[in-house]
């Protein structure tokens, strides 16, 4: 997966395009991502007990990790991933300024 938890994204497409925001949870077998404070739902929730109030909740929801760039922490650019094996170490490489992510 070239892009992990952690990671700073902009959205590329959809109602958030050109928002960004850091990585909370990568799911890999369904190739989505939820990232803070991007493509935010509202869930509603009746209120449990009398004299108590309902509540609206706001969550980020689970977006196609095709939609979102990586952010180089160098150049600031939304990049694409490269690879690069050094020594035996495998290391995430932006693919416009070369640097080591």
């Amino acid at each position: 997966m070239k892009i992990k938890s952690g990671d700073k994204v902009t959205m590329q497409a959809g109602k958030d395009k050109g928002k960004s925001g850091k990585v909370l949870q990568v799911m890999t077998e369904e190739g989505r991502i939820v990232v803070e404070g991007l493509n935010l739902l509202i869930k509603h929730q009746k209120a449990r007990k009398s004299g108590e109030k309902g509540q609206r909740i706001q969550f980020p929801a689970a977006v196609n990790i095709a939609k979102v760039a990586l952010l180089c922490p160098k150049c600031g650019k939304p990049t694409r991933v490269s690879f690069k094996v050094e020594a035996g170490k495998k290391s995430r490489v932006c693919a416009k300024c070369k640097e080591t992510i």
